[in-house]
């Protein structure tokens, strides 16, 4: 194959990607980072683009056009790969001076002091940092959790580094004297330049492609997961994890405290400042809940008012101390609705899930508990016992 040849195969496949990335941004215009990868290609496809017109072109005008667009397609690709990872985008104003100062020394190097070599640095320089700060950023989050990234990310380093080392392949490969244009060793190495553009534009592109499924599929977990409105796990996955917990738990012979937690008076305040009012009072309720609770704690929304939280590695006397924080806290810091405060409290029931103990019969009894609680007064804490056990179906009874 022909170094022509290859470049308009670099160009089609180039347009094909932008175009691929483009349709898959359209449709998913929540995807972060995607609309910067679509642009990062556009200018890949324009680089490409501007070698197959370069005989028509004044060589400077060629220069500039490919100078530029090489650089901002790679400033586009660390701008994207900033934003997937939530990253502050760099100021505009360092991109434009940079890639302007690349774009003039390489018209320098070719009306002033023509230099081939120099234009080949220049244009690996400026998008191989690009390319490796953007690896740098993406190699985040586990490998076993994210291995996508981590693919993605590799693929940009080696390109990023391959294009700063891209000189010395055409110091090694320059052609000797008698050596016709387009034979040789200096023939070979373009074609084997025009290669890796077109293995890393692929390899890219499904880079990107891969990275908008993770989101993807991130983002239907979260739906299937968290409670919309608390934004804390839902009845099921806080079954699943409660499951998991209770199974490691039970090899190192531990028990799990869980809590069971309900609003007191709940439907007193829908019905006299609205449901809307109501919604502001689970969240607010959510909020001050996470304060008492460590990162490894969970909390899961059991329905309407009713929550849950199990705690590892707690204990019955850490769990009773994190009801009764979380209790006097809920007490102490009433939720508003407009300009009005509405007075807040909570009624706790604690089981512990033992060895042999089932994870859906711990929560029973925990639920029994703060029955209980509602019973004796509510705006209390209760740990389910004998005791509490007996008096379970007299406090349902007198619940319903």
């Amino acid at each position: 194959m022909h170094s022509p040849t290859l470049t308009i195969l670099a160009a089609l496949l180039t347009a094909l990607v932008t175009a691929v990335l483009y349709a898959v941004w359209h449709f998913n215009k929540n995807i972060p980072g995607l609309r910067l990868w679509m642009l990062s290609f556009l200018c890949s496809s324009i680089f490409t683009l501007s070698l197959l017109v370069r005989s028509w072109l004044p060589e400077v005008v060629g220069v500039a056009i490919s100078q530029g667009f090489v650089a901002l397609g790679a400033y586009l690709c660390l701008l994207a790969g900033r934003t997937y990872m939530g990253r502050r985008p760099f100021s505009h104003l360092y991109a434009v001076v940079g890639i302007g100062a690349l774009v003039a020394l390489s018209v320098v190097f070719t009306v002033v002091y023509p230099h081939l070599g120099m234009r080949f640095v220049l244009a690996g320089l400026g998008a191989g940092v690009c390319y490796l700060l953007t690896a740098r950023t993406l190699a985040a989050g586990g490998m076993h959790r994210v291995p996508a990234r981590y693919l993605l990310a590799g693929v940009l380093g080696l390109h990023g580094l391959f294009l700063l080392l891209r000189p010395a392949l055409f110091t090694l490969g320059s052609a000797g004297p008698g050596v016709l244009p387009g034979a040789g060793p200096m023939a070979l190495v373009s074609q084997f330049v025009v290669l890796e553009a077109i293995v890393a534009v692929v390899l890219l592109g499904f880079g990107a492609l891969i990275l908008a499924n993770e989101f993807i599929t991130s983002e239907l977990r979260h739906l299937a997961e968290v409670d919309p409105l608390t934004s804390v796990f839902n009845r099921r996955a806080f079954f699943t994890l409660l499951d998991k917990a209770v199974s490691g738990a039970q090899r190192t012979h531990t028990p799990v405290p869980v809590l069971v937690l309900d609003l007191d008076h709940f439907k007193t305040i829908n019905d006299t400042w609205g449901h809307r009012a109501g919604d502001d009072v689970l969240r607010h309720f959510v909020a001050l809940a996470l304060r008492c609770l460590r990162k490894e704690d969970v909390m899961g929304r059991l329905g309407g008012e009713e929550f849950a939280i199990f705690l590892p590695n707690a204990g019955a006397e850490g769990a009773r101390a994190v009801a009764e924080r979380l209790r006097l806290l809920v007490e102490s810091h009433p939720a508003t609705a407009g300009v009005q405060s509405i007075p807040l409290t909570v009624s706790i029931g604690i089981a512990l899930c033992g060895p042999g103990d089932s994870a859906g019969a711990a929560l029973q009894r925990a639920d029994e508990a703060m029955y209980l609680a509602k019973q004796r007064g509510r705006n209390r804490v209760e740990m389910s016992g004998p005791a509490a056990a007996a008096a379970a179906p007299a406090v349902v009874a007198t619940a319903a």
